[in-house]
């Protein structure tokens, strides 16, 4: 899976989560994965604590993060429930 295809698994919706990043279908914070692991929390042990996520996800926050730290744009379409 590229860096496109795992950064679309990162949503923004503003009914969810305040519009932070999540991951798709959850309500789970980009940051909270990348707080985790700099923790040393290991995508095993987060995939065991959040079994609804899959290790494509914790691949998307890792994505999301490089690209906000080079400070470029991240594009990520709004969604709205409903």
């Amino acid at each position: 899976m590229n860096e496109i295809d795992l950064l679309r698994r990162i949503g923004v919706d503003p009914a969810i989560c305040f519009g932070k990043p999540c991951v798709k279908g959850t309500r789970i914070w980009v940051s909270l994965l990348l707080d985790l692991m700099a923790d040393g929390m290991t995508p095993e042990a987060i995939l065991k604590e959040y079994p609804e996520l899959a290790t494509e996800d914790i691949r998307a926050a890792l994505a999301y993060g490089a690209e906000m730290s080079r400070e470029r744009f991240v594009e990520i379409p709004m969604e709205t429930v409903g």
